[in-house]
């Protein structure tokens, strides 16, 4: 039977060393007793009866085991459990016959060393947020000096003491716990034994932490088991703030009810008319059936900030009396400069393949759901950029105002953005095409691809398979609209 004796200070490099060297003998984990200091009792085997060989914990020898393994163990060393080394050699040496094992958390073995750890890094947190340091010594010294008191779950001074030296290296400081004390001293760190709750003085900060905590308290978001699960009552004799915390939570519910009768009363019923009057003047709709008025309100628009980079408006054109309202996307970059729709390289394909399949496009509505275009500028070109959902919400009034004069049997919806603007949702394209939907108005709508979505597929044969597929839903367009359209 082996005894290992570990230091208080530097634990987990001693345990590392110390299982290097049993790991490298082969000794088991139940031959090897732990223990950290003169004070802690021998864990798990400390009732065995043959008597414990003495051992360096110096002594050791190389292994290779994975980087998880070393950072839970760095982790678990802390935690106050007596048999914390035990455990965690006997997870070394399964896992130097499986390093796979560390991954497994269903091994009850790492889910309970995991557990461990969560408690360490858990305790290390609650020390970084509840010490509190007073001042003890001349506060015109070079170098101030504090010092506090604290009370941790675990054995966690020597892995949470140095984000203070970090924090705070300007000033000397000691944290006392009864386990371990931090002692930081012209910018050095050192360790020293425990010792029992100090006669600290009284701050004059900490009045001034008082009234923080008193003036960010509150009381309408008041949940106590949630602040005492983050603050738990173990830490308040050591919080200056905590004796305000009972006064506080009692008088929640009477502050909450004097900042609701503080609160501003809600606007009155008349400001929300005004306010809908004065946005009825700004947006007048246009007289249904005159597209004169149409085309010039249109001209205006500054609903969305298209228009400040946009050549100019496009507008939808075709009979005022078209059966079939056709809708793409948005202008590119020939339509903006010549201000009408379809005109570009998607709608000349369109045009081929609308003729091929009997659709007369001089008998169709064709517009935009988008009415300026939207590029960015690369060098001397004009790239396409698709709409957002704000810029095609504010366009939708638009098209609104184009199917309420037309009045269109069927409306085909080409590509998402189109979709999105009859709908309201341009989820699942590929899955609706084809299929025949309707507007909010009621008015039956087919849904296919954008033209220019053909023009994009690198793979010829997707290309040529899109392009049937595309042509196949324009004579199921024309059909409807023969079958429609009035004798």
């Amino acid at each position: 039977m082996r005894r290992i004796v570990l230091p208080e200070v530097g634990t987990f490099e001693a345990w590392r060393s110390a299982a290097r060297g049993l790991m490298a003998e082969g000794v088991p984990a139940e031959e090897v007793l732990w223990q950290r200091g003169a004070a802690e009792a021998a864990d798990l085997f400390s009732t065995a009866a043959s008597p414990p060989k003495a051992i360096d914990p110096r002594e050791g020898a190389s292994g290779t085991v994975p980087a998880a393994f070393l950072n839970l163990a760095r982790t678990v060393i802390w935690h106050r459990d007596p048999q914390r080394f035990a455990l965690v050699y006997a997870l070394l040496l399964a896992v130097r016959r499986d390093p796979r094992l560390i991954a497994d958390r269903g091994d009850p073995r790492v889910a309970r060393l995991e557990g461990m750890a969560k408690a360490v890094r858990r305790d290390i947190h609650k020390m970084h947020a509840f010490v509190r340091f007073r001042e003890t010594g001349d506060p015109d010294a070079p170098r101030r000096r504090f010092a506090a008191w604290f009370e941790p779950t675990h054995l966690v001074v020597e892995p949470a003491t140095p984000f203070f030296a970090r924090r705070f290296g300007d000033m000397d400081w000691s944290i006392l716990t009864p386990d371990l004390g931090a002692h930081f001293e012209d910018g050095r760190l050192r360790f020293g034994p425990g010792s029992a709750r100090p006669p600290l003085p009284e701050d004059a900060a900490e009045e001034l932490w008082r009234t923080y905590f008193r003036n960010i308290f509150n009381p309408a978001r008041l949940k106590v088991k949630a602040m005492q699960a983050e603050m738990p009552r173990k830490y308040w004799r050591n919080l200056p703030e905590a004796a305000l915390i009972p006064e506080l939570v009692t008088g929640a519910r009477r502050r909450a009810a004097l900042m609701l009768e503080a609160a501003p009363n809600p606007v009155p019923a008349r400001a929300a008319r005004i306010a809908g009057r004065l946005a009825a003047e700004r947006v007048k709709p246009a007289p249904v059936g005159d597209r004169e008025a149409f085309l010039h309100s249109l001209g205006g628009c500054r609903r969305c900030p298209l228009w400040r980079d946009a050549t100019q408006v496009v507008p939808g054109e075709g009979p005022s009396d078209a059966p079939l309202m056709i809708v793409g996307e948005q202008p590119g970059d020939r339509e903006d400069l010549e201000g009408r729709p379809f005109v570009g390289p998607a709608g000349a394909l369109f045009d081929r393949i609308a003729a091929e399949a009997g659709l007369d496009r001089a008998r169709a509505y064709v517009t935009n759901a988008v009415k300026h275009f939207k590029f960015v500028p690369r060098g001397k070109r004009r790239v396409h950029q698709s709409p957002d959902r704000s810029e095609i919400d504010h366009c939708r009034w638009w098209i609104e105002q184009e199917q309420e004069m037309i009045r269109p049997r069927l409306i085909l919806a080409m590509g998402g953005t189109a979709l999105e603007s009859l709908t309201g949702s341009r989820r699942d394209l590929m899955k609706r095409r084809g299929g025949l939907e309707e507007t909010r108005d009621g008015t039956p709508l087919l849904v296919t691809v954008h033209p220019s979505y053909l023009l994009r597929l690198p793979d010829p044969d997707r290309q040529a398979q899109e392009t049937a597929l595309f042509g196949a839903d324009l004579r199921q367009a024309a059909r409807m609209v023969a079958q429609l359209s009035p004798p």
